[in-house]
């Protein structure tokens, strides 16, 4: 396995909707709170200055703990392409700067929505990563079921 899949991990949706629309529920606020958990309806918060350079703060309760990711948007291209950091603030989940790109692809039937999250300090982290956006993913796609 290279360092690449070891550090990177990489997931692809096709989503039936416009890519305008696919581009508004992973970045507005009122829509992220209802997918950008694993836990359905687990986030408690959001804070987001959608600016390059912006920060944004997600707080969210999975099975009774709290969990707070942070980052700072890199690169907004809408409705095409998004880049932001991505690291937790407890201190048992924090691995360091990551980098989370998610590109809006159109396609027959849709939108594909492309995320690869990289830059993981170890594979645990990774994995446990993979197993949250899988999750995360489930509650996007619903939005449009």
């Amino acid at each position: 396995m290279s360092s690449e899949t070891v550090t990177t991990l990489r997931m692809t949706r096709v989503i039936n909707a416009d890519r305008q629309a696919v581009w508004d529920a992973w970045t507005k606020p009122e829509h992220m709170r209802k997918w950008a958990c694993p836990a359905p309806d687990g986030v408690t918060s959001i804070v987001s200055d959608f600016v390059v350079g912006g920060n944004f703060d997600l707080v969210m309760d999975v099975d009774g703990q709290g969990h707070h990711a942070f980052g700072v948007y890199k690169e907004i291209d809408e409705p095409h392409r998004l880049v932001y950091t991505w690291d937790w603030k407890e201190d048992e989940n924090a691995m360091g700067e990551t980098l989370v790109t998610v590109e809006f692809n159109l396609v027959d039937g849709g939108t594909e929505v492309v995320l690869v999250h990289g830059g993981f300090p170890a594979t645990e982290a990774r994995q446990g990563h993979e197993e949250g956006w899988s999750a995360c993913l489930e509650h996007f796609e619903a939005l449009f079921a």
